[in-house]
């Protein structure tokens, strides 16, 4: 079985079916120890599914593929359970990271408001054992104000002999390991540098929050709850951060849906919970979210800041205008009767195609594209917008559009802590440690470039 895109005799991805085993074979959950008649039974190995991702061109190599096969609730058990024994020098400080495109799944699955589904979900996952559950927009807020500084620098650099724009964002990690893998040098170069919320978020935690509580990297088990499955993919892609010290930023990721499994099969009774901070005793009073539909809204934050810093305009309200389909739509700004500003989101494999034929044509006008591997957005994400049997579940989306739609917008520039989180830890807005905690570089096959014929 193989994707319809994949250029391969045989897919290295596996199929769902595959390898199913008990989560608590080799390590017991919290209801097994405690003698419950509830266990935590059957839930399934983490996979990457031929509808999961873009990256279907060998993108799993061997060593990766058993990385990956622990990539799943039996690692969080195991964790869990080494933190009760009584061999203190093995415990771990664990530590919950949740997306923000995950809480609607969580809102609509138990038909609460999302700051009332944040608050169960941490006291679910504090009534585990984990000592602290934070939520990642702070990291989404340096990769926008990254992003937003570069493309302004792009812009102002672009020229025939220096073609910098258009530039693609970075923070879906099925699209940049198509890119890398499959697209080659020409497209990687046009990628923005800021890496993605989930990176920068293990740096937070694993750096930061680590200084904060006097502890070493390795002593920090980080988990993030994700929509989709390629953040598997790229807890392992990002390899060791030098600030780290050896440890990864993300130890293992979970989707949505494989918490919402363990859950089912918990005690959903327990207290609910204030989300933790990075800073202190302080808790999140409130969810927020940043402006996009089903993103991190780095479009819509970008294009004010480009408006206001290149041409001195003031945007309140983003206006998309569809076009091909709703997963391709544009937004523009006129100044004098001119397009000075034309940007795109482009969600889905399909409009990723026509994005990159466009290029390789050079009839593609835009100054920056906002690209999502799955349509409609990362709600829709393959890991929690599922019916049973596997297909994409529309009145599950449908619902979390409303929900997210719902939540109050905070601009990443009003953020009480970002200068104080800049100066402290990076050093400064434009510090080397700045650039390299928050910014990145990426691989490039040259047989991608070759077998499209981009020309620029």
């Amino acid at each position: 079985m193989k994707c319809e895109h994949c250029t391969r005799k045989e897919c290295s991805k596996k199929t769902k079916t595959d390898d199913q085993e008990n989560v608590s074979a080799d390590a017991p959950s919290p209801a097994q120890e405690n003698g419950e008649k509830g266990e935590f039974h059957k839930l399934a190995d983490a996979r990457i599914f031929l509808s999961d991702c873009l990256a279907c061109d060998s993108c799993v190599t061997a060593e990766e593929g058993v990385q990956l096969s622990q990539q799943n609730a039996k690692d969080f058990f195991r964790v869990l359970n080494l933190n009760k024994k009584c061999d203190t020098s093995k415990h771990k400080v664990l530590v919950v990271s949740v997306c923000p495109q995950s809480l609607p799944y969580f809102a609509a699955k138990f038909n609460v408001s999302v700051t009332d589904a944040s608050r169960r979900l941490c006291g679910f996952l504090k009534s585990l054992g984990v000592h602290y559950v934070f939520d990642t927009r702070i990291a989404a807020d340096f990769s926008i104000l990254e992003s937003q500084k570069e493309f302004v620098r792009r812009y102002r650099q672009h020229s025939e002999e220096e073609r910098t724009l258009p530039m693609l964002t970075s923070a879906c990690p099925g699209w940049v390991r198509y890119a890398e893998r499959v697209l080659g040098r020409p497209i990687t170069a046009h990628l923005c540098t800021a890496k993605s919320p989930q990176q920068v978020m293990g740096s937070l935690v694993k750096d930061y929050f680590a200084r904060q509580q006097n502890l070493s990297p390795e002593k920090i088990f980080h988990v993030i709850v994700a929509p989709c499955y390629d953040k598997k993919l790229e807890a392992l892609q990002e390899g060791f951060p030098p600030a780290l010290h050896g440890s990864r930023g993300a130890d293992c990721v979970l989707t949505s849906g494989e918490i919402a499994q363990i859950m089912d099969q918990g005690d959903l009774s327990v207290k609910d919970a204030a989300v933790d901070t990075l800073f202190g005793d302080l808790k999140e009073d409130k969810v927020t979210r940043h402006d996009g539909a089903s993103s991190d809204g780095h479009l819509a934050h970008i294009f004010r800041h480009a408006a206001k810093e290149l041409f001195n305009e003031d945007v309140e309200e983003v206006t998309y205008r569809a076009l091909r389909n709703k997963d391709f739509q544009e937004v523009t700004l006129e100044k004098n009767g001119e397009v000075v500003l034309r940007f795109a989101a482009a969600y889905g494999f399909r409009n990723i195609q026509n994005m990159i034929l466009k290029l390789k044509k050079g009839k593609f006008p835009y100054h920056f594209v906002e690209v999502l591997a799955c349509a409609g957005g990362c709600l829709n994400g393959r890991g929690q917008a599922q019916t049973p049997d596997g297909h994409a579940d529309k009145a599950l989306l449908r619902q979390m559009e409303g929900i997210y739609a719902d939540i109050p917008v905070r601009r990443p520039e009003s953020s009480a802590h970002m200068q104080e989180l800049y100066q402290e830890w990076l050093e400064g807005i434009n510090s080397p440690k700045a650039r390299e905690v928050l910014h990145t570089t990426y691989q490039s096959q040259e047989r991608g470039a070759h077998s499209l014929d981009i020309k620029w």
